[in-house]
């Protein structure tokens, strides 16, 4: 296939994913809608409180997990990469994840960061296709292993299992049957999302299922890549502990293992700009269901925001020197 075919189908993923004229508009102002109507619903002055007696010492844990985070991600990209037979030093995936980290904090959608450093990838002697397609596979393993996660702490954690039987019964007796209800729920939905993704699947991802093959479903590479996507996923939950004690919230490890993950899902929603309001009002509906304080849990998310944004500044010093290299 041609490098100017290659172009055009990146061009239309672009244009697909940015969706109508105007759409990054309105995810911003669906953030700012989001999080308004959450500080409507919730005890403002009770969020504005907690948020005013922030730990620095927990942020700073918060912050220095965030350091091997990216580069877990970053051997997870190059190590998706590599077995599809591109090169990517580790160098330039660790500078080129923070990048795309920084971009997926500041533009609305949430992959414009990946999907760039995707193209600059191909545009070091690689097929721009495959490199795509790496960065696909890269991140849907990430999210698998999250909504893996998930549904294994909805189905363990009674207080939000037994929240949502009480407040959707008409189910049926969710809490004496909802670790099986559930876990089928969660493999249809899975199933489902993978069959659209599949139909809609344009021209560039034809290759996907032989890459599948090569990068998740040789001998024994799935193991490291389930460890891998695991251990980040841990550090995402892990920061999220940290905010929560740097607000003080007397929660146990335990209650925010189990209600951390179910917030995170909600971030990959591609609605808002880097999951703001999203994320907040999952936060307060998962809170809710299990019975605690809505403030909390936002609160809790709205430092977590924070800290993300700030552990992504180092990809704005890689963004400004490639322009200034450029010059």
């Amino acid at each position: 296939m041609s490098e100017r075919s290659a172009q055009r189908s990146a061009g239309r993923l672009l244009a697909s994913l940015r969706g109508a004229p105007g759409s990054p508009l309105l995810r911003w102002l669906l953030s700012l809608v989001l999080l308004g109507s959450v500080a409507l619903l919730v005890d403002h002055n009770a969020l504005l409180s907690r948020l005013a007696s922030l730990s620095p010492g927990w942020l700073a844990l918060a912050l220095a997990l965030t350091v091997p985070q990216v580069l877990l991600s970053a051997w997870r990209w190059r190590l998706t990469a590599c077995h599809m037979g591109l090169e990517l030093r580790p160098g330039t995936a660790v500078a080129e994840y923070y990048l795309a980290t920084f971009l997926n904090q500041i533009l609305p959608g949430g992959v414009s960061g990946d999907l760039g450093r995707a193209w600059r990838h191909g545009s070091e002697g690689v097929s721009r296709r495959a490199a795509l397609r790496a960065v696909v596979i890269e991140r849907a393993s990430g999210q698998l292993a999250l909504a893996l996660v998930a549904l294994v702490s909805l189905v363990l954690f009674a207080p939000l299992r037994d929240g949502i039987a009480a407040r959707f019964g008409a189910i049926g007796d969710l809490a004496a049957n909802g670790p099986l209800i559930l876990t089928l729920i969660g493999v249809a939905l899975v199933i489902l999302a993978f069959a659209a993704v599949w139909r809609m699947a344009p021209r560039w991802l034809a290759g996907l299922h032989h890459d599948l093959h090569r990068t998740l479903w040789a001998g024994s590479l799935w193991r490291r890549q389930l460890a891998g996507s695991l251990a980040i996923v841990a550090s995402y939950v892990l920061v999220f502990i940290c905010c929560a004690r740097a607000l003080g919230a007397p929660l146990p490890v335990t209650t925010l293992l189990a209600l951390t993950p179910l917030v995170l899902m909600a971030m990959a929603i591609p609605l808002s700009v880097a999951g703001w309001g999203i994320r907040e009002s999952a936060a307060a509906l998962v809170w809710i269901l299990a019975g605690l304080p809505a403030q909390q849990g936002v609160a809790i998310s709205v430092t977590y925001g924070a800290v993300v944004l700030v552990s992504s500044l180092p990809g704005a010093v890689r963004l400004l020197l490639g322009r200034w290299r450029q010059r």
